[in-house]
Order: C-alpha cells, then sequence, then structure tokens
C-alpha cells in the first residue's frame, strides 16, 4: 500500500514539474501541454535502428511516421512559438527544463538520414543549439524511451519533424 501510495505522488510530482512551460502565444484555450497524449505503450512501438551514435540528429520510425531523432534516439520537437529562422530559441525557464535543447559541440551537426537544411544557434544557455530548417530543436523530458512520441501535439505547439524538416501536426 505505501509502495502505491508513494508511486502516485511521484507521478503527481512529475505532472506538477511538467506543467511549468507556459507561453506568451495563445492556442486553442488549454496550456502549453494541451489535453493528454497517448503514452508510447498506447501506440505503435518505435524503430530507433536509424539513430546513429556521434550523429546530432539521424531519423527512425515511430507511430508517426518517420520522424527525426538525437543522436541518442530520443525524439526532437520544434516549437511554434520560436521564430523559424530568427537564430534565437524562444524557450527559457521552466520551458527550458522540460523541453531540453537539443546540443551539439560542433558548428556542423553530423545528420544521418535527415534531408532538411541542420545548421546551429546559440541556445538560450549559450550551448550550441541544433537547427533544422531555421527552427530551434527540443527532446521532450515527458518521453522516456528513445523514440517516444509523447510530446507531439502538446499544447498545440509542440511537434515532431519529418526527416525533411516539415513539422508533422497530424
Amino acid at each position: 500500500m505505501k509502495l502505491r501510495i508513494a508511486t502516485g505522488m511521484a507521478a503527481i510530482g512529475l505532472v506538477v514539474a511538467l506543467a511549468g512551460c507556459t507561453g506568451t502565444g495563445s492556442d486553442s484555450g488549454g496550456s502549453m501541454y494541451g489535453e493528454s497524449t497517448p503514452t508510447q505503450s498506447e501506440t505503435q512501438a518505435p524503430d530507433t535502428g536509424g539513430a546513429a551514435s556521434g550523429a546530432a540528429l539521424a531519423t527512425a520510425d515511430s507511430s508517426l511516421g518517420q520522424i527525426v531523432v538525437d543522436g541518442t534516439g530520443m525524439t526532437v520537437y520544434m516549437f511554434d512559438t520560436d521564430t523559424q529562422g530568427s537564430g534565437k530559441s524562444s524557450c527559457e525557464g521552466q520551458c527550458a527544463t522540460n523541453w531540453p535543447a537539443v546540443t551539439t559541440d560542433s558548428d556542423a551537426p553530423q545528420v544521418e538520414g535527415v534531408t532538411g537544411e541542420v545548421g546551429t544557434i546559440t541556445g538560450v544557455d549559450g550551448s550550441t543549439q541544433v537547427t533544422l530548417n531555421g527552427w530551434p530543436l527540443y527532446t521532450y523530458a515527458g518521453d522516456s524511451a528513445a523514440g517516444d512520441v509523447n510530446g507531439q501535439g502538446v499544447g498545440g505547439v509542440w511537434w515532431v519533424l519529418s526527416p525533411t524538416g516539415d513539422k508533422i501536426s497530424g
């Protein structure tokens, strides 16, 4: 019984911690987290065999089709509140905690299977953040395993990208 209570409290703590990302933009009346999204266990399991070690970006099969992932196979997202091609990220504070930037040590990140234009910007913390077609890239703290797509559509502003760098909004 104590284990169930502790597990429940841990789950509530995670939900509260993830709810901290708010934006200045307006979506369809919800928060940045929007309605509940299915967990990976409720969707098709991804094939992350395309994620190459050493590559900043790669591709993988998922329940959403072919998507962009980071070098460890974690799904990559773009944020509608960012301005494409502006050279800066608008995800700061708690948002950056919940949606960590995809970073690299190189000004010319290695990619595998990604055909969109890959570049870099200086992230909000001063690190080198990877971009795809001018969109700063992020992972999601709510994704627990390579290929999870739990951040897809959160708040109506967070989206997975195709290998060409197009937003997958469906």
